[in-house]
């Protein structure tokens, strides 16, 4: 299904029944990446699995920033008057997450993995990485994860809604970043996952959905 919103056409799917939990995937990904997860979740909540813009199904954009794409989820939730929301998102969703959990009431629960509150938060290697990949492509994309988040503390304070931060043992974003994230958030939780790297426990995987359910306290 597509949703209008700010210009664009926001691609998204749904699933299951019982409370919202809105699932948003990571940079260059779509929302298949949560479909495994999905088919456990959906006996619990119904699922609702969006493409941000410039990615999936969803309109192709030239000019790329996390704030649009934030944006972009606060009038889905209101458009479609989405309330008690679980919002769950990974890597570039996760920073998506930490900039709507300040604009609204209708999330209730916040759980991010792989999340950055800058961009010198991943790797070294990696943003090295990144920039070698732009020199030749020029994608939007990394142009972003280059250039952004730009999120500072107190405005990670200003969220008040329950949060579990997530990380893998050998994340691509720095242990350092994500306790950083999760000290700003008013009682927050922190979970770094033994063993596992930026999306190996997410991307096609049931085990995003059993920490899904342990953090909502619905398994």
């Amino acid at each position: 299904m597509f949703q209008h919103i700010n210009g664009i056409d926001l691609y998204y799917e749904v699933t299951g029944s019982g409370s919202p939990l809105v699932m948003v995937h990571g940079n260059g990904e779509d929302h298949t990446i949560f479909n495994e997860a999905a088919e456990v979740l959906r006996d619990r909540f119904t699922v609702y699995l969006i493409d941000s813009r410039d990615h999936g199904q969803s309109t192709k954009v030239s000019d790329l920033h996390y704030s649009d794409m934030a944006d972009d989820l606060l009038v889905f939730l209101n458009d479609l008057d989405l309330k008690d929301v679980t919002f769950y998102g990974f890597s570039d969703g996760g920073i998506l997450g930490l900039l709507l959990a300040q604009k609204t009431d209708r999330i209730s629960r916040l759980i991010v993995s792989g999340a950055n509150m800058t961009p010198n938060g991943v790797k070294g290697w990696l943003k090295t990485v990144i920039k070698i990949m732009y020199f030749f492509n020029k994608d939007g994309k990394l142009r972003m994860m280059l250039r952004e988040p730009n999120i500072t503390a107190e405005e990670l304070s200003f969220i008040k809604v329950p949060t579990t931060v997530i990380a893998g043992e050998k994340d691509l974003v720095t242990r350092k970043e994500t306790e950083a994230i999760a000290a700003a958030i008013p009682g927050s939780k922190l979970r770094i996952i033994k063993g596992e790297g930026h999306g190996s426990y997410i991307v096609h995987k049931t085990a995003v959905a059993d920490l899904i359910l342990e953090e909502t306290a619905q398994n």
